[in-house]
């Protein structure tokens, strides 16, 4: 059994039946704003998950005396797997540490959730970043792409057996979201995003918080190729995104972001290459050692 890292903390009691569940790794910046305004919104429980910090998230969280377990560094996808295994409720939130609740968001989104019959909702996301070119850059891609509709697990409600059922797959390191999302839809349950709940989802402002970005979604789409069949048609995407992306901003005459896009797809591409070429020298190691 995970222990808490904290030891045997009580849970937070709140008004709300459901679980929170926050996945942390050297998350600073963004973990203070994302558990006040969990705390604010009063769920039943509040489970903080770390991905071994190696900064201060873990005193910002222990003052708020949550409890805390930690994934042994086994990943995002575990990190939350191991929340969902330890909630006592019917519904789980998985919310993301760079997101921060507005007041009676999380109510609201368990409204829609349970009313609508969903197995899995999204709130919609509003991105923000400071000043920086490459945060400002980030936030304007997320608010204007068509993934901003494409349900994940930034700021989701679950209904605990469905991912008791269908849990995230811990292979992926990036990624798990889309592979959970076509797992559901080929199951044939209720997910969505919502149109009238929305949450802050934050952006860092440095050209190595956007890369660090980039790499994870091309790592992320190169799995889903390897892992589904179909996946391939992922491998388009950053090029669809730059080609509608650098459109867009000419249309609108915003030509400063052009260079985000195409370093975007660089970037996207270059990990996802090394995620394919990566699997498929590990597959000829392994032919040759059956041999």
């Amino acid at each position: 059994m995970i222990q808490p890292r904290n030891g045997p903390a009580e849970s937070v009691t709140g008004r709300l039946p459901l679980t929170v569940i926050i996945p942390v790794r050297n998350a600073e910046q963004f973990v203070d704003a994302c558990l006040a305004s969990v705390v604010k919104a009063e769920p039943q429980e509040i489970l903080v998950v770390d991905g071994c910090s190696t900064d201060r998230t873990l005193e910002i969280v222990a003052s708020y005396g949550v409890r805390v377990f930690s994934d042994e560094g086994q990943g995002v996808a575990r990190a939350r797997m191991i929340g969902v295994h330890q909630a006592s409720t019917e519904f789980v939130a998985l919310i993301d540490a760079d997101i921060v609740l507005p007041d009676d968001a999380l109510a609201a989104l368990l409204g829609e959730f349970t009313q609508g019959g969903y197995s899995a909702l999204q709130a919609g996301l509003r991105s923000i970043s400071g000043d920086g070119y490459w945060g400002r850059a980030l936030a304007r891609h997320h608010n204007t792409g068509r993934s901003r509709n494409w349900m994940g697990v930034m700021a989701t409600i679950f209904r605990r057996e469905t991912l008791l059922a269908h849990p995230l797959d811990s292979s992926f390191l990036s990624g798990e979201d889309i592979d959970l999302r076509w797992r559901l839809s080929r199951a044939g349950l209720r997910i969505g995003v919502s149109q009238n709940t929305f949450v802050l989802h934050q952006f860092g402002d440095t050209l190595e918080f956007a890369m660090d970005q980039w790499r994870a979604d091309g790592a992320g789409l190169g799995r889903m190729t390897l892992t589904h069949r179909g996946g391939s048609l992922l491998l388009l995407m950053p090029l669809a995104g730059a080609i509608r992306g650098v459109a867009l901003t000419t249309l609108r005459r915003e030509s400063q972001y052009i260079p985000y896009y195409l370093v975007h797809a660089i970037f996207n591409y270059t990990s996802m290459i090394s995620t394919l070429w990566g699997e498929a020298t590990e597959r000829r190691r392994r032919i040759r050692k059956s041999r």
